[in-house]
């Protein structure tokens, strides 16, 4: 395999890494200083995935555009202040070392601050293995805008028809189906249901799942036919 063949697409925060816990807790401390919360629930169907602006607008309807600012900014610093050691989701590390053993580019696509993304990263000792790093907050749009995955393939020269994206929120397969790649829902916080109706094409619990490593390996033996025959 080449990298014009194929390219695989990640989301970060619950995607390669189980964070959901961290944030929820930062959000609770936060809404705590203003005499609010928000349940699990609420957490994981109206906030889980969103861009910092989403987020603010929707937890202090009330409060200005520099207040919102200042208090995605208190948030993440709650979060970072958390972060201890990370385990990668299962799967994640030997995905990585396939793809890399047949050079399959992949970019790792985040409505997550740079900061936090790069620490993250780091933590699971994936930063440099990865070709692109694509954060939302960067661009005209976040997800559920197809524009993060549009711009994450454009940076790895890919095309959506020879792409996978994984993703666990439903603004985050919004995002990667609405850019016409095979999307994944990867079903550690929500349901198979809710993650199919907002656009995946399959949902798995993890990167160990059999399916998948068939797939791939259908698609690697495919590109190297391909190349054989061209």
């Amino acid at each position: 395999m080449s990298q014009a063949d194929f390219s695989l697409l990640f989301d970060l925060d619950g995607t390669l890494v189980d964070t959901d816990i961290l944030h929820f807790g930062a959000y609770q401390t936060l809404l705590a200083d203003h005499k609010r919360s928000i349940t699990m629930q609420i957490y994981k169907e109206r906030i889980m995935g969103a861009s910092n602006d989403a987020i603010m607008r929707e937890l202090f309807p009330d409060l200005s555009r520099d207040s919102h600012r200042r208090l995605a900014e208190r948030k993440e610093e709650l979060f970072r202040a958390a972060i201890g050691t990370l385990e990668p989701t299962p799967g994640v590390l030997a995905l990585f070392e396939w793809a890399e053993a047949r050079k399959v580019p992949i970019a790792v696509v985040t409505n997550a601050p740079r900061t936090n993304a790069e620490r993250m990263l780091a933590g699971l000792e994936l930063l440099g293995r990865i070709d692109a790093l694509v954060i939302g907050e960067e661009l005209p749009r976040g997800k559920p805008d197809p524009l993060p995955y549009l711009t994450g393939l454009q940076r790895l020269g890919g095309r959506a028809e020879r792409a996978l994206a994984f993703e666990d929120s439903l603004s985050g397969v919004r995002a990667a189906s609405g850019a016409g790649i095979h999307t994944y829902g990867v079903g550690s916080a929500l349901p198979a249901a809710a993650l199919r109706e907002a656009g995946a094409d399959e949902v798995i619990a993890d990167f160990t799942v059999p399916a998948l490593w068939s797939r791939l390996d259908g698609l690697a033996l495919r590109a190297v036919a391909e190349e054989s025959g061209a």
